[in-house]
């Protein structure tokens, strides 16, 4: 195992455009880092320079305190995953995770190789499968081979470069729920790759939300999620994504296209002397007024909103309010749109309601919300003008501490399991 540090990186190409630009991150001894962004956004760029398939233009990678700029990649003893598994379709399973030992020409005696390559099996429930190649198996096990190959290698740390892209819904769920579990039970600093902000969240101890080369923030999944630092994180993260509505100060309350709310001192203070803020609004903060009783309703505010569409599925029910925004806001939130690969179609607030909700196409629906929870937004600087930092810290410190507790359980569960192996 191994911490990683990385320190103003930077990676440009003959252009000179940095597609890696001033990005500084410390990765921990035995921590799962997700790299996450939009496409294009210097993700995966970064993780091959960490491994050593780039060159950096400028900058420094080390681990454990060992600079690593100018080692070969097979010198940083990393074990890569890639997206595509890169197996070898003539070699069986047992082959194919065995051969980062085979290269090593000597340096494993047979029974050590069989050793290794039956515990990786045996992890990742592969033991019925060494005899096959590669072509006679399912998505998800070729993903579990690559990951074998990886395990062998008893590599200081993982990089896994968009491993579950390739697929289907149902098989990325399961195999998240497998990679997690074997990260906490080997305690191997990962660091993985994504465009998939379910994965991002689901998976890791912490998120590092990237754009167009350059970090925005590193924070824990619930930090990201409820204190992000600009408009950008706010929108990346969370599904449906985040509303954004402009609101102006008037008086006493900041009015927005569907409804108003009353401005408190916090609020104020925040706001400053501005005139207008973007205001943040996520989806799952919305909620059928029909479905509360009075005591919360008169905790929110409450509006009327003009349905135009509705999906309903299963679990909980979204409902599509268009509105017209200002003017002086829509080209930053068209440019936003476009930063996140979004179609800019139309102005709409998503509202992700309880599947007990009766709200049909073409409703006038009451909706209500917790003033509380709105972010506000600098409408030319982007940056979040509600950011409590010292809950973002707390957050952060209770991740540590979930992570240490979680891999001591999955620990004391391989020693258990181990026990009962040799009892039987």
């Amino acid at each position: 195992m191994a911490a990683i540090t990385l320190s103003h990186v930077v990676k440009k190409y003959g252009d000179g455009f940095p597609a890696v630009n001033d990005v500084s991150l410390d990765i921990d001894d035995g921590e799962f880092v997700i790299l996450v962004g939009p496409s294009g956004c210097g993700k995966s760029t970064l993780l091959r320079m960490v491994v050593g398939l780039e060159d950096i233009s400028d900058g420094e990678i080390s681990i454990d305190g060992d600079v690593v700029n100018d080692k070969a990649p097979r010198d940083r003893k990393l074990a890569m995953v890639f997206q595509n598994y890169a197996l070898y379709p003539h070699l069986s399973v047992f082959e194919n995770i065995a051969f980062p030992l085979r290269l090593e020409k000597g340096k494993y005696p047979e029974d050590e190789v069989r050793r290794r390559v039956e515990k990786a099996a045996e992890t990742l429930e592969l033991q019925e499968h060494l005899d096959r190649k590669p072509a006679n198996l399912s998505g998800g096990q070729r993903q579990r081979v690559a990951m074998g190959r990886a395990i062998v290698r008893e590599a200081r740390a993982f990089l896994f470069d968009e491993p579950l892209s390739n697929l289907d819904a149902k098989l990325r769920g399961q195999m998240r729920t497998e990679i997690a579990r074997m990260q906490r039970r080997l305690g191997t600093t990962t660091i993985y790759v994504t465009h998939d902000q379910t994965e991002a969240m689901t998976l890791g101890d912490r998120v590092a939300v990237l754009k167009k080369g350059v970090l925005q923030q590193v924070a824990s999944p619930r930090a990201l999620y409820e204190q992000p630092v600009n408009l950008f994180v706010a929108g990346f993260i969370g599904s449906p994504p985040m509303n954004f509505l402009p609101g102006e100060v008037d008086g006493d309350v900041l009015r927005m296209p569907l409804t108003e709310v009353p401005l408190t001192d916090e609020l104020r203070a925040r706001i400053g002397d501005r005139k207008l803020v973007i205001v943040g609004l996520r989806p799952e903060h919305l909620e059928d007024a029909d479905t509360l009783d009075d005591e919360t309703r008169a905790k929110g505010v409450t509006f009327e909103a003009d349905v135009d569409v509705v999906e309903w599925l299963g679990a909980e029910l979204y409902a599509y309010v268009p509105f017209e925004t200002r003017g002086d806001v829509a080209g930053t939130l068209a440019e936003l749109d476009r930063d996140l690969d979004g179609e800019n179609l139309r102005t709409q607030l998503v509202a992700a309601l309880g599947a007990e909700s009766h709200v049909r196409d073409g409703d006038t629906a009451e909706l209500w919300f917790d003033p509380s929870r709105l972010l506000l937004f600098d409408p030319e600087s982007g940056d979040n003008l509600t950011f409590d930092e010292e809950s973002a810290r707390r957050s952060d410190e209770e991740s540590v501490e979930e992570r240490r507790r979680a891999t001591e359980r999955a620990r004391r569960r391989a020693d258990r399991e181990r026990e009962g192996e040799t009892a039987a």
